[in-house]
């Protein structure tokens, strides 16, 4: 299966840059509608990521050719307004109150709370479903330092600005490297009993993966995370970050964690647990926001 996604934000440094001065001239709303505007031709020209989206919901829900050719469109609306609210984010970066932009509510927060009060580290697996990045901007702990497992091909303005914002909620960013050097950052994380924070939707490369029964049909999803988990013996957290409205959020937390720590499993074994949890739970949130999936590429097994 060819994977096209590229792993980073389009437009390079000069378009990030004009994004940002038209937000803090206009403010978030008039983009919104201009990408009416700007989705169909997105659609027209970046055909891989179209066809994949529509295939998406042709496969995994079924529907006829004119819905899912709507839904598609509803996608791409969608994920254009995240983008926006990436940047509006970066245009706060210093205002000490940016996070106050939106509105959240957190489903299951109590959860993320029990593990923060403990002593022990633990891991958070997210996706490519809604907004996960400004999900850490806005779940944020004083208590435990979060170390999120990034790529590290973005731009310069987006890796500046996502320091600054990240920096300022207590987050460190561990860049993927060629020489697994981000494994041996997570792992002392872990051991400081920190949080350790990584999507676990996207398989790339020769990263060990685990085939799951997902909608309509199998996909592979990688173990790392997981893996990371049973090592140290933490438990894991699914979050997702899904866009209601205009200047609210909503963040699902759910443990992932439903074997003990020590148990007779092999490791094998709780990584596998662990990774069909995590799709059950990823499961659940793109049926009840199916326009919020956004991994442009042909995710599903033949």
């Amino acid at each position: 299966m060819q994977r096209q996604w590229q792993g980073n934000t389009g437009g390079g440094n000069i378009g990030q840059r004009a994004l940002i001065f038209l937000f803090n001239v206009f403010g978030l709303k008039p983009l919104y509608a201009v990408l009416m505007f700007v989705v169909p031709f997105y659609m027209l020209f970046a055909r891989s990521g179209y066809l994949a989206v529509y295939h998406y919901f042709r496969q995994q829900f079924g529907f006829s050719k004119l819905k899912a050719f709507c839904w598609t469109y509803k996608n791409h609306f969608r994920f254009g307004q995240v983008i926006l609210d990436r940047f509006a984010m970066f245009s706060m970066a210093r205002i000490a109150n940016s996070r106050q932009l939106f509105e959240v509510e957190i489903v299951g927060n109590e959860h993320f709370t029990r593990l923060v009060e403990s002593e022990k580290g633990f891991v958070i697996v997210g996706s490519h479903v809604g907004n996960f990045e400004i999900g850490g901007y806005l779940l944020h702990s004083d208590k435990k330092r979060f170390n999120a497992v990034i790529y590290d091909g973005e731009t310069e303005i987006v890796q500046q600005n996502r320091s600054k914002l990240l920096n300022d909620n207590n987050i460190t960013l561990i860049p993927v490297k060629n020489d697994m050097s981000h494994l041996f950052a997570a792992n002392i994380a872990l051991q400081n009993g920190e949080i350790v924070s990584m999507p676990a939707d996207r398989v790339f490369g020769s990263t060990k993966s685990v085939e799951c029964q997902f909608l309509n049909g199998k996909a592979d999803f990688p173990v790392g995370a997981f893996a990371l988990a049973a090592a140290f013996e933490v438990e894991v957290l699914s979050v997702f970050c899904v866009k209601i409205s205009a200047k609210k959020y909503k963040i699902f937390v759910q443990t992932c964690s439903c074997v003990p720590l020590r148990s007779p499993l092999t490791k094998r074994e709780q990584i596998s647990i662990l990774a069909k949890n995590y799709v059950a739970e990823l499961e659940k949130i793109v049926r009840k926001y199916p326009e919020q999936w956004f991994n442009f590429y042909e995710f599903w097994k033949e």
